[in-house]
C-alpha cells in the first residue's frame, strides 16, 4: 500500500468526454485543487462524466499496544474489547458523529469467519456505532489489515460511501495457528497446492537456504529492529498512535483477576544483543537460521484507520494525515510466500507512475528477518529510507 504525506502537491484527475474538441476522443484534464475538480466535474457532467478520481485521505489512525500472545497483558482480553477502543478513539478524537461512516472493514486472519464478524460487529455496537453502521471482515493473511484499509479506499473511490473504517483485529491466544479439519488427499499431486500447508517457519528457512540468508546477517537485523522500537518507544513516538486499553490479569493457578492499563507494546527488547540471539537454537530446521529470536512473536491487538473523501474531510475541518495513492497484491511462490513485498512494493509504486527514488519511507514486513533482508537488494541505495 502507498500513501502520500499531507503537505505535497496534489492533483485531481478527472476523465471526461470531449464530444464538442475537435479531437472527439477522451482525454484528462489536470486540477490543483479537489474543489477545481469538483467544478470541472459539474461543468463537464453534461458531456458525458464516466469516472472522478477524488482523493482518499487518511484523518486518523490509531492501535492498541501489541502484547504477547498465551503470556501478554491481553492474554484475558476478549477480541472484541480489543477493537473497540481503537474503533472508539478515530470517532471521539475527531469529533465524527459515527452515524455517518458508511462501513467498517476488519481483516483479520485465524478466528472462524462468521464468530469474528459477529465480534467485529459487537465491538462496533460497544464503541457507540449505531445498527445503521455496517461491519465485514476481510481475510488477506499476512496483509489483512492493509486489504481492509484498501477496500474502504477503493469504495470511497467508487462513491459508495464518503467516509469509513479500515481495522485490522487479531487474537493469537484465543485463536492460534491451526487447521481445521481433513485436508484434501488430492493436494499431494500438487506442488505448490501441497506447500500452502507449510507452516510459514518452514517457508522462512526456504528463503534463507534459498537466497543465502545467512544465520548471522538475521540476528544482526532483529537486534536493529529491536533498538530501532526501542528507541522510538523511548523518544514516545508511539504515544499518541496507542489507545490504552483497560483490561485485566489472571492468575492461571488461583483465577484471581488483576485490573491493568496496557499502553505500551510489550515485545520490544531494547537489551537485545547479536550474541544472546546466537545461542539459540533453530526451530523450524535441525540445521535451519529461523529462531524464536529473528523471528515475530505472535501478538494479540487491533487498529483502526478512519479514512475520508477530501472534500469531506475539508468540510469538517479534519487534519489530512496522508493520502491513499495505491494498492498492489501479488502472487508468489508457496514454498517461499514471504518475498510478497519485495514484489507488490515495486508494483504498488509503479502503478501511480511513481519510482522506488520517489518513495521517502519504506516499512517492511518484519515477520522473518530473512524475509525482511531478502527485500533490501530491491531498495538498494534507498535502504536507509526503512522504518
Amino acid at each position: 500500500m502507498l500513501f502520500e504525506q499531507a503537505g505535497t502537491v496534489e492533483i485531481a484527475e478527472v476523465i471526461y468526454n470531449r464530444e464538442t474538441d475537435s479531437s472527439r476522443g477522451f482525454g484528462f484534464v489536470t486540477m490543483s485543487t479537489v474543489e477545481e475538480a469538483e467544478k470541472a466535474v459539474d461543468k463537464f457532467n453534461s458531456y458525458g462524466i464516466l469516472r472522478a478520481l477524488f482523493f482518499c485521505n487518511f484523518c486518523r489512525a490509531h492501535r492498541t499496544a501489541l502484547c504477547k500472545s498465551k503470556r501478554g497483558s491481553f492474554k484475558d482480553t476478549f477480541a472484541d474489547d480489543l477493537l473497540a477502543p481503537v474503533l472508539k478513539a478515530v470517532i471521539e478524537r475527531t469529533n465524527l458523529n459515527p452515524s455517518e461512516v458508511g462501513d467498517i472493514v476488519v481483516g483479520t486472519v485465524l478466528a472462524p469467519g462468521s464468530q469474528r464478524a459477529s465480534e467485529c460487529r459487537m465491538a462496533a455496537f460497544y464503541a457507540g456505532f449505531p445498527e445503521t453502521v455496517p461491519v465485514r471482515t476481510v481475510n488477506r493473511q499476512c496483509s489483512s489489515g492493509l486489504q481492509a484499509v484498501a477496500d474502504v479506499a477503493a469504495a470511497i473511490k467508487a462513491g459508495f460511501y464518503d467516509i469509513g473504517i479500515g481495522a485490522g483485529l487479531e487474537s493469537m491466544t484465543v485463536n492460534p495457528m491451526a487447521w481445521d479439519g481433513d485436508v484434501n488427499p488430492k493436494v499431494k499431486t500438487f506442488e505448490q497446492a501441497q506447500n500452502c500447508l507449510l507452516p510459514m517457519g518452514v517457508t522462512s528457512e526456504n528463503v534463507a537456504h534459498r537466497f543465502s540468508v545467512t544465520r548471522k546477517e538475521q540476528d544482526e537485523a532483529e537486534v536493529d529492529s529491536h533498538w530501532k522500537a526501542a528507541a522510538a518507544t523511548a523518544a514516545g513516538k508511539f504515544r499518541d498512535e496507542i489507545i490504552p486499553v483497560s483490561t485485566k490479569l489472571v492468575d492461571p493457578k488461583t483465577g484471581d483477576e488483576k485490573p491493568i492499563r496496557v499502553a505500551v507494546d510489550d515485545g520490544i527488547r531494547p537489551n537485545a544483543s547479536v550474541a544472546d540471539l546466537a545461542r539459540l537454537k533453530p526451530v523450524f530446521k535441525k540445521d535451519g537460521t529461523t529462531t524464536a529470536g529473528n523471528s515475530s512473536q505472535v501478538s494479540d491487538g487491533a487498529g483502526a484507520v478512519l479514512l475520508m473523501r477530501r472534500s469531506v474531510a475539508m468540510q469538517k475541518g479534519l487534519p489530512i494525515l496522508g493520502v491513499f495513492r495505491s494498492f498492489s497484491a501479488v502472487g508468489v511462490d508457496p514454498a517461499i510466500m514471504g518475498v510478497g513485498p519485495a514484489v507488490a512494493i515495486p508494483a504498488a509504486v509503479k502503478a501511480p507512475g511513481l519510482e522506488l527514488e520517489d518513495i521517502d519511507l519504506f516499512e517492511i514486513n518484519e515477520a522473518w528477518s530473512d524475509i525482511h533482508l531478502f527485500s533490501l537488494p530491491i531498495f538498494d541505495s534507498l535502504i536507509r529510507r526503512l522504518a
